[in-house]
C-alpha cells in the first residue's frame, strides 16, 4: 500500500504557532521533505522531532520529487514542509503535490499558518473577497501583465515582497494602481517587530525614500481593490474621448453586438437618451 504525503503547515515566525497535530505527523513520519533543512533543522531540534531529512526546494523539485514518489510508493509516509507557512503556497511543494495526485497518491494537508491571511485578516482592507498573487514574476513581459490586469481588480490584493525588491515594487505598484491607492504593509508577522501600516502607495514610498526607514524583513502587501466607482468613472473618461458613432462601432462592428443591443449599452454607459444614440445608430447597417 502506498503511504501518504502530509502538508504540514509550521510556524511563520512565534514557534507557538505550531499545532499539536503538525507535530505529531512530524514524529510519525517516516520521511521529512523540507525547503533548507539547515532552516528546518532548528524547529525540529526546538519540538525533539528525530526524523531523517532531505531537501526539496525551487532547484530540485521535479528530479526529487520522482525520487519521493518511488518512496511514497513503496510505503513511506512523508511529511512536506517549507521554511515557514504551509506548503505548496509561493514554494515548489505544488509540483509535488500535482504530481503525487496525478498517481492516486493521498496527499492530506495539515493546517496551521499561512502569512497571507494572517495579514488580510488584520490589514483593516476588504477580506469579503481577495485574490493572491504571491510573488510578482521577476521577468519584465510577465510582470507588466500581471500589472496591467490588476489595474482593474475589485478584489483585495495579496502580494508577497523580500525587503530588498519592496521599493521597486512599490514603485511599480504605484504607477499601474494609481498613487492614492490604498494599502497595508504587513512585516515581519508573528514575529517581535510585527508591524501593520495601513496607508497609500504614494505615502508608503515617501515613508522609504527616508533612510532610517530601509526595508528589512519579510512583507506583504495587502492592497485595497479598485471600486466600482473608480471603474465606472474611468470608463465615463474613456467614453467622452470618442464620439457616439465611434462607441458604437466598438460594440456592432468589433464585437457583433446587435444595433439594438448596442444602442441600449452606449445610452447607459454615456447616460443619454436612447432616441439620442439610435439617431446615430441609423448610419450602421446592422
Amino acid at each position: 500500500m502506498a503511504g501518504i504525503l502530509y502538508l504540514v503547515a509550521t510556524p511563520i515566525g512565534n514557534l507557538e504557532d505550531i499545532t499539536y497535530r503538525a507535530v505529531r505527523i512530524l514524529k510519525e513520519a517516516d520521511l521529512i521533505a523540507a525547503e533548507d533543512t539547515r532552516n528546518s533543522i532548528k524547529l525540529l531540534n526546538h519540538f525533539e522531532i528525530k526524523k531523517p531529512m532531505t531537501s526539496y526546494h525551487e532547484f530540485n523539485r521535479f528530479d526529487k520529487a520522482e525520487v519521493l514518489i518511488d518512496k511514497l510508493e513503496q510505503g513511506d509516509n512523508i511529511a512536506l514542509i517549507t521554511d515557514a507557512g504551509t506548503p505548496g503556497i509561493s514554494d515548489p511543494g505544488e509540483v509535488l503535490v500535482g504530481m503525487c495526485v496525478d498517481r492516486g497518491i493521498t496527499v492530506v494537508p495539515v493546517p496551521g499558518a499561512v502569512a497571507g491571511i494572517n495579514a488580510l485578516i488584520a490589514s483593516g482592507q476588504s477580506t469579503r473577497r481577495f485574490v493572491f498573487e504571491g510573488f510578482l514574476a521577476k521577468e519584465k513581459k510577465e510582470k507588466q501583465e500581471t500589472l496591467k490586469r490588476l489595474e482593474t481588480e475589485t478584489r483585495t490584493i495579496i502580494i508577497y515582497e523580500a525587503p530588498h525588491r519592496l521599493i521597486k515594487t512599490l514603485q511599480e505598484l504605484s504607477e499601474a494602481l494609481g498613487e492614492e491607492r490604498g494599502l497595508t504593509i504587513c512585516k515581519e508577522l508573528t514575529k517581535k517587530h510585527e508591524t501593520f501600516i495601513k496607508t497609500t502607495f504614494k505615502e508608503a514610498l515617501l515613508y522609504y525614500a527616508e533612510e532610517e526607514n530601509a526595508p528589512r524583513g519579510e512583507y506583504v502587501l495587502v492592497i485595497a481593490g479598485k471600486s466600482e466607482e473608480e471603474i465606472e468613472e474611468t470608463k465615463k473618461a474613456m467614453w467622452e474621448n470618442i464620439t457616439i458613432e465611434e462607441h458604437l462601432r466598438r460594440y456592432i462592428i468589433d464585437e457583433g453586438m446587435s444595433k439594438k443591443e448596442a444602442v441600449k449599452k452606449v445610452s447607459e454607459e454615456r447616460n443619454l437618451p436612447k432616441r439620442e444614440v439610435y439617431a446615430v445608430s441609423v448610419r450602421f447597417s446592422r
